[in-house]
C-alpha cells in the first residue's frame, strides 16, 4: 500500500448522490478472496460500472471521461452494511485520496483512515450545494486541508470544519500506518520500558 503524507488536496470530484451506498456495493463479496490489497480498484463498483456481460456502463460516472479527480463525494450514509476491509482497499486502490458524505458507517469509516483515504463528514446543506456545484460545472475544484480541518467549495467558497481523531490525523500527514508508528516511538518505549521495576 502506498503512504503517500497527506497535507492539502485540491482537485476536482466524483460525484456519487446515492445513499446508502453499502461495502457490497462498493466491492461484490465474489471479489474477496484475494488477501493483498492491490488490484481491488478494478473491481470498485464493479456491478454498477459493468454489466453480466462485462460491457462498461457508460452511463455509470467512474466511466464518464467528464468527471475526475481523487475526490469522492458520496451520499448519506456511505460504506454502511458489512465490515470488510476490502471495500477501503478498493477506494484506495482506485485513486482516491478522499471522500466526502454526510455520513459514514463507524467501522468503514476507520477503514478508510487506516489506507491513508480521508474520510470527510459535512453538514447535509453544503453536500447538497457541492452536488449541485459539480452538477454545474464538473471541473469544480475542492480543497481539503487536513492540518486546518477544513473542506472547501472552491466554486463558492463556502468553507467547513470537520473532525478527525488526533492519532491519525499525525498518521496521515506522516505517511505512518500503525506499525510505523510504534517504530517512530521505539527509542521511547525502550526507554520506558528500562525504567520500569518489576
Amino acid at each position: 500500500m502506498k503512504k503517500e503524507k497527506f497535507n492539502i488536496i485540491t482537485d476536482s470530484c466524483i460525484p456519487l448522490p446515492l445513499e446508502n451506498v453499502d461495502t457490497d456495493q462498493i466491492v461484490p463479496a465474489r471479489f474477496l478472496k484475494a488477501t493483498t490489497r492491490e488490484g481491488f480498484g478494478e473491481n470498485l463498483f464493479r456491478d454498477w460500472r459493468f454489466d453480466k456481460e462485462g460491457n462498461m456502463n457508460k452511463e455509470f460516472v467512474l466511466n464518464n471521461p467528464t468527471y475526475k479527480g481523487r475526490i469522492l463525494v458520496a451520499g448519506k450514509n456511505f460504506g454502511c452494511g458489512s465490515s470488510r476491509e476490502h471495500a477501503a482497499w478498493a477506494i484506495a486502490d482506485y485513486g482516491f485520496r478522499v471522500v466526502v458524505s454526510s455520513f459514514f458507517a463507524d467501522i468503514h469509516k476507520n477503514n478508510e483512515l487506516n489506507n491513508f483515504v480521508l474520510p470527510v463528514v459535512v453538514s447535509e446543506g453544503f453536500l447538497k450545494e457541492l452536488f449541485d456545484s459539480i452538477a454545474a460545472d464538473p471541473a469544480t475544484q475542492v480543497t481539503v486541508d487536513l492540518p486546518a480541518q477544513t473542506i472547501t467549495n472552491n466554486a463558492t467558497g463556502k468553507s467547513e470544519s470537520f473532525e478527525i481523531n488526533g492519532y491519525k490525523k499525525h498518521c496521515l500527514m506522516n505517511g505512518l500506518d500503525d506499525i510505523d508508528f510504534l517504530l517512530s516511538n521505539k527509542d521511547k518505549i525502550e526507554e520506558y520500558e528500562s525504567k520500569r521495576t518489576l
